[in-house]
Formats: C-alpha cells, sequence, structure tokens
C-alpha cells in the first residue's frame, strides 16, 4: 500500500514588495535583495499583516533563482511571528496551471515553490513553529503571493 502525505490549506501571504536591489555578481551568480514593504495575510490558520522592514535574499545561478526571505507577521491579536521561507524559482515549459477551488496558486510556466519556518512564544500560535509547511508562489500586482500548506 502506497502513503501519500495529505496537505491542507492554512492560509495565504501577500508580501508587498518594492523592485529589487542589484547587489553584485559572484562567479556565475547574481545576487539581489527585494524590500518587502507590508502585505496582508488570510486563512484559517492565520490572519494578520506583514510587517514592512524584512526582504528577499535571491541567488540567481542560470535560470535557477534560489530565495530566502525574512521578514515578520503581526496576527490580528497583536502577536509577532518570525518568518524564514526558502525556496526556488525557476521557469518551466512544462509546469502544471493548479488552482486550489476558484483560487490560481501557480503558473504553467514557473516553478516557484517555498517552505516556511515560522517562530514565536505566542501560546495561539505556536501551532505554526511545529508544523511543515509548504508553499505555492505567485507574483501578482506588485505582490509576491504564497498559499500555505500544512503538511498533515
Amino acid at each position: 500500500m502506497t502513503f501519500a502525505p495529505a496537505l491542507t490549506y492554512a492560509f495565504e501571504i501577500r508580501a508587498r514588495i518594492d523592485p529589487a536591489l542589484h547587489i553584485g555578481h559572484g562567479d556565475g551568480e547574481r545576487l539581489e535583495f527585494t524590500p518587502i514593504t507590508g502585505g496582508d495575510v488570510r486563512g484559517p490558520l492565520l490572519n494578520g499583516t506583514v510587517v514592512a522592514g524584512g526582504g528577499d535574499w535571491s541567488a540567481t545561478r542560470g535560470e535557477v533563482c534560489e530565495l530566502e526571505a525574512r521578514y515578520l507577521i503581526r496576527a490580528d491579536d497583536g502577536a509577532v511571528i518570525d518568518i524564514v521561507n526558502r525556496g526556488y524559482y525557476r521557469p518551466t515549459a512544462d509546469g502544471p496551471d493548479q488552482h486550489d477551488g476558484p483560487v490560481r496558486v501557480t503558473r504553467p510556466d514557473e516553478y516557484f515553490r517555498t517552505q516556511p519556518v515560522f517562530r514565536t512564544d505566542a501560546p495561539a500560535h505556536r501551532h505554526l513553529a511545529e508544523t511543515v509547511f509548504i508553499g505555492l508562489a505567485r507574483e501578482q500586482d506588485g505582490h509576491i503571493v504564497i498559499r500555505c500548506y500544512a503538511l498533515d
């Protein structure tokens, strides 16, 4: 019998971004920083705002972009939650055009996946720091939108 892990929709992060800042070129690599200037989080497991001041460091080698974003979320109850979100972006010719109900969560011409990790000592949100999440990401209207799923 084959076992397949289940995913449960948790929330969607809409991080507003400014244009990327070029940091430099390494040996076959381009390094950039993209400021995160705000946004919101909505879903059954978390609601709140993205705090301005974080950002996304990206290292691009060829067509593959390795991402590492760090920012804060202020939950609607006032709790502050730290997030480190690592992942990859690359163009692809054969990716699926995925939907979660009526919501388009990926585009067929790109692979854009993340793994957010949360830290907080707020009792109401401690479950975030004790759960593995994956994110399906897309760019939309000046935001990076990450639809997060908990691995059951």
